[in-house]
């Protein structure tokens, strides 16, 4: 009977011995992608907040200033200086010195004492689409709500009063929206990368020819490589999600047991696609440009940046065949989701590591023919 997993325990042995004694590699694997959450954890903020702002008031009176005031105390608007003349307001915006530019027109005031529409021209700078659309929602909402007042100053209250209510983030913090997919994006990255280098090493020092020769299956080198990289993906896990809720002040609504579970099949599916990619390319080099290959369209396909609703029929059905594991890690953390939410997903991560790890297996086996 064949053994498809002869040589199993050996190359794990091997495998095992080359990482602990390769100290670039755990510092690489396990410190890297902390920093690196520190950093994106710190430093990006999705809340657009204290745009800088030029103000044109040709009207000066208390109207116009209440309008002003009412943008300063929106904590969205930060206004940097005040002008007297439309080029000046242009200049400004031009120069990139300020993303909006208000202009109050000389007859504001009046016009709203007549109880007639006063018009308010509002300059945004496209070129940040993110702060483009804050500004036009804050200043249309403040607008809004301005005209409001004034018609239904007699009637008490809104004839139809929308209340609103954030589910899940309710304070709209940006790490408890970036990090549970930063942690999917974090894995990706380090469990592919280090299994793509993992059989393009043994290539370069020649000795991935010595295996062949020797009673090793291609099943059993490939998971004897695959697993103590899987120990460090699973242990990187870990260490992230525990900086996440106890540095970052991310709760976790949902079961952590059930997170570690479901995130299995997503390192053994990062940890195929790398030896997929060894399996492919010739040189060190070569394997880190495979790699950029593909997880590049694994980061912008899975929804981490853009939401798949919005993309077009061809590319939402593309980001089908990418890992997807985001939409687990936000569903557990987030919004306390159980295993029937979410078990079509971590089976569909099982089939695709599965058939990645065939797929190297083969490649393998053609290979020890040849040879």
């Amino acid at each position: 009977m064949t053994n498809y997993f002869r040589g199993f325990g050996a190359v794990f042995y091997k495998e095992t011995l080359h990482v602990r004694r390769d100290s670039a590699t755990l510092f690489f694997s396990l410190f890297i992608p902390l920093i690196q959450m520190f950093v994106l954890g710190y430093g990006i903020n999705t809340n657009i907040q204290q745009i800088n702002t030029v103000v044109f008031n040709g009207d000066g009176r208390r109207e116009s200033r209440e309008l002003i005031d009412r943008l300063k105390n929106s904590d969205t608007f930060h206004i940097r200086t005040y002008v007297s003349s439309d080029r000046e307001l242009n200049d400004e915006i031009i120069a990139g010195r300020a993303r909006v530019g208000i202009k109050i027109p000389v007859d504001y005031s009046d016009r709203l004492l007549h109880k007639m529409s006063a018009q308010v021209l509002v300059l945004i700078d496209g070129s940040d689409s993110s702060v483009a659309g804050q500004a036009i929602n804050v200043t249309t909402a403040i607008g809004l709500d301005e005209s409001l007042r004034r018609v239904l100053v007699d009637r008490g209250q809104m004839a139809v009063d929308m209340r609103p209510k954030l589910l899940f983030n309710p304070d709209s913090r940006s790490p408890n929206f970036l990090l549970p997919g930063l942690t999917a994006i974090l894995l990706l990255n380090v469990t592919t990368f280090l299994t793509a280098f993992a059989i393009v090493r043994e290539k370069e020092r020649g000795t991935l020819e010595q295996l062949f020769v020797t009673p090793v299956r291609p099943f059993g080198l490939l998971l004897g490589k695959l697993l103590p990289y899987f120990g460090i993906g699973f242990t990187e896990l870990c260490l992230i999600l525990t900086a996440m809720r106890f540095i970052f002040q991310v709760p976790i609504h949902g079961s952590v047991f059930l997170l570690a579970f479901l995130s299995l099949p997503y390192i053994f599916v990062s940890l195929s696609l790398g030896i997929l990619i060894s399996s492919k390319a010739g040189t060190q080099g070569e394997a880190m440009q495979l790699a950029f290959l593909t997880i590049l369209p694994s980061v912008f396909f899975s929804g981490y940046i853009f939401p798949r609703e919005t993309m077009p029929l061809f590319f939402r059905g593309l980001s089908y065949i990418v890992p997807y594991f985001i939409n687990i890690t936000r569903g557990i953390i987030l919004r306390g989701a159980g295993i029937q939410h979410l078990w079509t997903d971590a089976l569909a991560l099982f089939i695709m590591g599965t058939l990645l790890l065939v797929i190297a297996a083969r490649r393998f086996q053609n290979k020890v023919i040849m040879v």
